[in-house]
């Protein structure tokens, strides 16, 4: 018997419902289902009861939630003992490969990352901040960091941070451009944006919901190249808050109407969850979210 299936019986149990469960495992729904199905069938008895508000327990169910809940309790003392251990610095040894989108990557995560190895000297990490998706079946990265969130493979998906973006322009620039009081006005502006036919994601298709120029004056798959063309004051662009907003430079153009939010999802394989290495950057990644409001979505 595959011991581990018992876990998922554990929270769909608990939860009543496969989304619940999923929830609780941060796994697919299709998951659980499958884990499930799997248990029952080695069982050789249903275990739960399908009905329209979810999922309750059988008659085979109930015989095996408390041995299922014994389990859940003596593998939690065992990680507790493995968490007391991974606490020392000196446990934590190899090498994370994290894949994130450029201007996230160089702007929040560089500086963070590269001093985790003051905290664990043994720890390398490996940023490929990239204008492109980096896959994680093709073991491409340990972590990614995407703006669509991962619909295939056997993977650990959460949710890591919204942020902000908006439409911005070099002040003197704007100083000598009419004044932009509406949408209609942008048609007197130049613009700069991605390359459309290598756009990475769909998530980044932004400026076409306020304003659709007839021609770009500057175009790159780099957010970063796109940040300076806007700074040397060549046109106007949607750029990152977390990138701009601290550049005095820049200024937003049409603040309300042109403000857009969009999702960092994190992932990683399944199999990497008992990897100390890989945990330990994924909490850190997670509490630098956390802690980074204000930079994500400023005001």
């Amino acid at each position: 018997m595959d011991w581990d299936h018992l876990r998922f019986f554990a929270a769909l149990a608990q939860t009543g419902t496969l989304a619940g469960a999923a929830r609780a495992l941060e796994v697919e729904h299709t998951t659980v289902a499958r884990r499930i199905q799997a248990l029952e069938q080695q069982l050789g008895h249903p275990l739960f009861v399908r009905e329209a508000s979810g999922h309750k327990l059988s008659e085979a169910g109930r015989q095996l939630l408390p041995v299922a809940q014994s389990m859940e309790k003596a593998v939690r003392g065992i990680e507790h003992l493995a968490q007391q251990t991974a606490s020392e610095p000196a446990s934590v040894a190899g090498l994370v490969r994290v894949g994130v989108t450029e201007g996230f990557g160089v702007q929040l995560l560089a500086a963070p990352l590269a001093l985790m190895a003051q905290q664990y000297p043994k720890l390398s990490v490996d940023l490929l901040a990239l204008p492109r998706l980096m896959q994680l079946s093709r073991r491409e990265a340990d972590i990614v960091i995407s703006l669509e969130r991962p619909k295939r493979g056997t993977v650990v998906v959460s949710k890591l941070a919204d942020y902000h973006l908006y439409l911005y322009g070099e002040r003197q620039y704007l100083a000598r451009k009419p004044l932009v009081r509406t949408s209609e006005d942008l048609r007197h502006h130049q613009f700069i944006h991605y390359v459309d036919d290598l756009l990475f994601s769909k998530e980044l298709q932004l400026l076409a919901q306020l304003y659709k120029p007839t021609q770009f004056v500057f175009r790159s798959t780099s957010i970063a190249a796109q940040y300076e063309a806007v700074r040397a004051g060549a046109g106007l662009a949607v750029l990152p808050a977390f990138m701009a907003d601290r550049d005095p430079l820049l200024q937003r153009v049409l603040p309300e109407a042109a403000k857009f939010e969009r999702t960092f999802w994190m992932s990683m394989p399944q199999e990497a969850k008992g990897v100390l290495r890989i945990q330990t950057v994924w909490r850190m990644l997670k509490q630098l979210a956390f802690e980074h409001p204000a930079q994500l979505r400023p005001i």
